[in-house]
């Protein structure tokens, strides 16, 4: 795997250095107060970069149109899977990042990480999944503190990749659709909270549904956000869906993130039936998008299949 980051500009190679810096900070802050043996024995084996900073191409354009700025995406490798929870082990890093980006002003780049043992990067290398191969192929090793290399792909066959794809989008995009349709139910009877929380779940299941069909693998989160930035990797058709350019748009995007647990939890969460008809226009046509996109992607295998 590469180590060298010669083809980004010294200011994105400070900003990465920057990043590993706050990842093993919090990481260690994590382990601090550790009882068990397990979880004294912790660490990072490998942090990758991987996506278009690794691969090149990547978007830094936050003052056009569009506003799209893409991310920095990285792969925690630890050494122990009861260390891939989110919540108990990570989430302090997510929010110390955020904090980083938007009010201390240390990074100018937003950051995207997910976390894996080594043996489940090398299970998804051996079952074909295309993002695990991408990773493989593009990376760029940020630390390794583990030398032994990540297992040789296994690709799957034309007929295999054709069946799982086939399989994801029968299950996932239906899904999408039937939460669309409680959505619109509760928004029609002016349950406004219920129909965020549906709306939320509909744009989630599309992206897990695209990047399934598309990539073999999705990360097991909630946050519409990184789903987004994950998702829109694939096809620029995603970005379109969400306008950005317009703090108040962005603002909108932010309360439909909010509402997987605000809408459920929170007395003091509002939405408003206008930016919930909003919200609708932007997922309907983010289904749009999923759907070219992932019978764009069966076609392309069905070809494969072709003699």
């Amino acid at each position: 795997m590469r180590t060298d980051l010669d083809h980004l500009p010294s200011t994105k190679q400070r900003e990465l250095e920057r990043v590993r810096t706050i990842i093993f900070e919090e990481f260690e802050d994590a382990l601090a107060l550790a009882k068990h043996e397990w979880k004294k024995k912790g660490r990072i084996e490998k942090i990758i970069l991987y996506g278009s900073y690794a691969r090149g191409g990547w978007v830094d354009e936050p003052h056009t149109a569009k506003g799209y700025r893409s991310d920095f995406d990285i792969l925690i490798i630890v050494n122990d899977k009861r260390l891939t929870d989110k919540v108990d082990y990570w989430l302090k890093l997510d929010n110390r990042l955020i904090r980083e980006l938007a009010i201390d002003k240390t990074l100018k780049t937003p950051v995207n990480f997910i976390v894996h043992t080594l043996q489940e990067v090398n299970d998804g290398l051996a079952h074909g999944r295309y993002f695990f191969m991408d990773v493989a192929k593009d990376g760029v090793a940020l630390y390794e503190a583990d030398d032994r290399p990540l297992h040789t792909p296994k690709p799957k066959t034309p007929s295999q990749a054709l069946a799982m794809a086939k399989e994801y989008f029968e299950e996932w995009f239906p899904a999408a659709m039937r939460k669309s349709k409680l959505s619109n139910d509760a928004l029609d009877q002016q349950f406004n909270k219920e129909a965020a929380f549906l709306l939320h779940q509909t744009a989630e299941t599309l992206y897990h549904c695209v990047l399934l069909v598309c990539t073999f693998y999705t990360p097991h989160v909630h946050n519409l956000g990184f789903l987004r930035t994950q998702a829109e990797r694939i096809d620029m058709r995603l970005v379109d869906a969400w306008p950005r350019e317009l703090r108040a748009d962005r603002a909108k995007f932010e309360k439909l993130k909010e509402a997987y647990v605000k809408a459920r939890y929170s007395k003091h969460y509002r939405i408003s039936a206008e930016e919930l008809e909003w919200l609708g226009q932007c997922v309907e046509e983010l289904g749009r998008a999923v759907h070219a996109i992932c019978s764009e992607k069966i076609a392309e295998l069905e070809r494969q299949m072709q003699p």
